[in-house]
């Protein structure tokens, strides 16, 4: 009989790259990960690694088996969450992505005191400013920020987003300070790269103008926009969670040019048809108390 144990350290070796580091993973020695592969391997009937002294390759018989063999690993791990939820403890794993900048300055401070509460949850953090896919990438949830046209995503609001157009006084005292949509037009801007010209977007008695700015520097990183925009090389639109100790500093200045910037949002969201676990909903509740309406970077 197949053993349990066997698929997920079969897994954990395919993860991993190395039988050493399943091993630590596992916290079992390395024997025991050799004894578990073979006994599974004997078990099936195929060759799922090959193993040299170098290198560890998986076999076409172990790609096969592994996305299953992941998929049950998940099944149980998840079930094992669902039981002790039902007594009341939130445990297991938990994975998330989330925007580079996001995470590094306000997500990862909110998500520590969270851990410390609920020491069970096993949570897993990609920060990646690309939009995944969090149904096929593995995702039990994502932490966006700004428009969400996925229509299969089921998205939870957590906080108001306010941006601003800024630039640093070295560049306003040379390119002058725009005071209209008109003259805005004509100034260098620092572009966000998963959202191009298109993301200069103001809103007045509910009409929506996208101003196109001319493009002079295109970047796919939050913390480099900023930075680009004290360093003088033009005008951004930026949210206050990036900006707003920039601005309090006086390395940024605000912009007024008679119209405010489209008001955005951050969720967390997870694919439709996904049942969402106590621990996310958990999750999303800490993170607007954390939060706080208006956000505590809107007010600080």
């Amino acid at each position: 009989m197949m053993k349990l144990e066997g698929i997920a350290t079969f897994v954990s070796v395919v993860e991993s790259g190395s039988l050493s580091e399943a091993a630590r993973r596992l916290r079992v020695s390395r024997s025991v990960v050799s004894e578990r592969l073979v006994e599974l391997e004997k078990t099936l009937g195929a060759s799922l690694l090959q193993r040299t002294t170098r290198k560890l390759t998986v076999t076409e018989d172990g790609k096969a088996f592994f996305a299953r063999a992941i998929r049950i690993t998940r099944e149980v791990e998840e079930a094992s969450a669902d039981l002790a939820e039902r007594r009341g403890a939130l445990s297991g794993p938990l994975r998330i992505s989330a925007p580079v900048t996001f995470g590094r300055m306000h997500l990862g401070p909110a998500l520590y005191a969270f851990l410390a509460r609920h020491p069970e949850i096993r949570l897993t953090l990609d920060l990646d400013d690309r939009r995944v896919d969090a149904g096929a990438d593995g995702f039990d949830a994502v932490i966006r920020h700004g428009a969400l046209p996925d229509a299969y995503l089921v998205a939870w609001q957590l906080a108001t987003s306010k941006r601003v157009l800024v630039a640093a006084p070295s560049y306003l005292a040379q390119a002058g300070r725009p005071a209209s949509l008109a003259e805005l037009e004509g100034h260098r801007g620092i572009f966000y790269l998963n959202r191009g010209r298109a993301d200069w977007r103001f809103v007045q008695h509910g009409q929506t103008t996208v101003v196109p700015g001319r493009s002079g520097l295109v970047l796919n990183n939050g913390d480099m926009m900023r930075d680009a925009a004290i360093a003088g090389l033009g005008i951004a639109l930026l949210p206050m969670f990036i900006v707003g100790d920039a601005l309090r500093s006086g390395a940024l200045t605000s912009l007024d040019i008679g119209i405010e910037a489209e008001t955005e949002f951050i969720y967390i969201a997870h694919a439709d048809g996904q049942n969402p676990s106590a621990k996310l909903r958990a999750l999303a509740a800490w993170l607007r108390e954390a939060f706080g309406s208006p956000p505590y970077w809107e007010t600080t």
